[in-house]
């Protein structure tokens, strides 16, 4: 939006200038592991009685290795555990040791090196970082070939000079990046404005995260807490108050999660179903976080001023402050778990001695698009 618009906005709305601030028998899951006994199912493709009975061998591995790595002392050269056998396997430089280790529980290997040695390995490595090169990608001691790994893109001449010959190298084919998430109600910002996140969603392959309109009428780059996210796919303001940015950045994550701030532990979008009027609504923003109300109209226009005015929008009783625009309103579907309602558009007041909001329904900007909203 132009700046004559943005300062027209500013007293009125929410909006992004005003926003700018630039072997074992078949047993129950331990308690407290359902989340991961689930996880290992989908994932290590275990049948319920495998994943209950490995997470039993598994605890029983560690404190053996506890145990072991104490008695071994300097002999001691890692540990691992064995799928297959679901044994501890514990290595050790003293072939004497060995007896011990047997009679423990777990399977003793005898080995070169010592656990120690491998580390001093490692750390001559790390005292070497100002002249690596990019290709390599990284160093670790790989306990089950009593080796420490220097991974390489490809055969880069200089990354296998850097490693040396005292090491295993890992030809790998692709560099690792640095992750973060995309979370609702969290900050984006251009050169321009600072607005929220409301919603990540996709069209195929194709990444968007889902903010105001207004916000998206500034165009340019948006950048995150990590970094890049993207440009901005497609907008509608006025008449329409919702944009899409296009996630480019492959180290931005896509979640379903909205962020409370202080209020308490982030909560998951399940879904988008539309709350009648009356009901409780939430919203969560990047200046004033989590803030909640109730729905009061549907299908509410709305005039900003300046010929900028906005159809179809939802009016709560919920307080918004400049920087929340974009954000995600949502409404409750159990302790943790909302349903996706809207986007923060503009409204009145603020924080501190109440206000009233509008959100763009969020349905609208599915349908528009195409897109099939991030849920979990």
């Amino acid at each position: 939006m132009n700046r004559t618009r943005l300062a027209r906005f500013a007293g009125a709305a929410l909006l992004a200038v005003g926003l700018a601030t630039t072997a074992v028998p078949a047993m129950a899951a331990p308690a407290g592991t359902s989340a991961m006994f689930d996880a290992m199912q989908r994932d290590l493709g275990l049948s319920p009685d495998a994943a209950s009975a490995r997470i039993t061998l598994e605890n029983r591995a560690a404190a053996t290795g506890a145990a072991l790595t104490s008695r071994l002392g300097s002999s001691f050269a890692g540990s691992w555990f064995d799928a297959a056998t679901g044994k501890l396997v514990v290595a050790t430089t003293d072939a004497a040791r060995l007896q011990d280790i047997n009679a423990s529980g777990a399977t003793g290997q005898l080995v070169a090196r010592s656990a120690a040695q491998l580390d001093a390995m490692q750390a001559s490595l790390d005292a070497r970082t100002a002249n690596v090169p990019d290709t390599v990608t990284g160093w670790y001691v790989d306990q089950k070939t009593n080796s420490v790994v220097v991974s390489v893109l490809g055969n880069d001449a200089a990354g296998l000079a850097w490693a040396g010959k005292d090491v295993r190298i890992e030809h790998v084919t692709a560099a690792p990046k640095p992750l973060w998430n995309l979370i609702g109600g969290q900050a984006i910002r251009n050169t321009q404005a600072r607005c929220s996140i409301a919603f990540s969603a996709s069209a195929g392959a194709t990444r968007y995260i889902i903010t105001a309109g207004h916000c998206g009428e500034l165009g340019g780059t948006w950048s995150g807490s990590g970094g890049t996210i993207g440009t901005v796919a497609s907008f509608s303001f006025p008449t329409n108050d919702y944009a899409i940015i296009n996630v480019t950045s492959a180290a931005a994550v896509q979640t379903a999660l909205v962020d409370r701030f202080n209020s308490g532990a982030d909560v998951t979008v399940a879904g988008s179903s539309q709350a009648a009027i009356g009901s409780s609504i939430c919203r969560s923003g990047s200046t004033t976080g989590w803030h909640c109300g109730t729905i009061q109209a549907n299908n509410q226009t709305v005039n900003y001023g300046g010929g900028d005015i906005v159809n179809g929008l939802t009016r709560t009783s919920v307080c918004a402050e400049p920087g929340d625009s974009g954000g995600a309103y949502v409404s409750p579907n159990g302790a943790t778990r909302v349903q996706a309602q809207g986007i923060t558009s503009g409204g009145s007041g603020n924080c501190t001695s109440g206000g009233q909001t509008f959100h763009q329904p969020v349905n609208e900007v599915l349908s528009r698009f195409g897109l099939t909203l991030r849920t979990g």
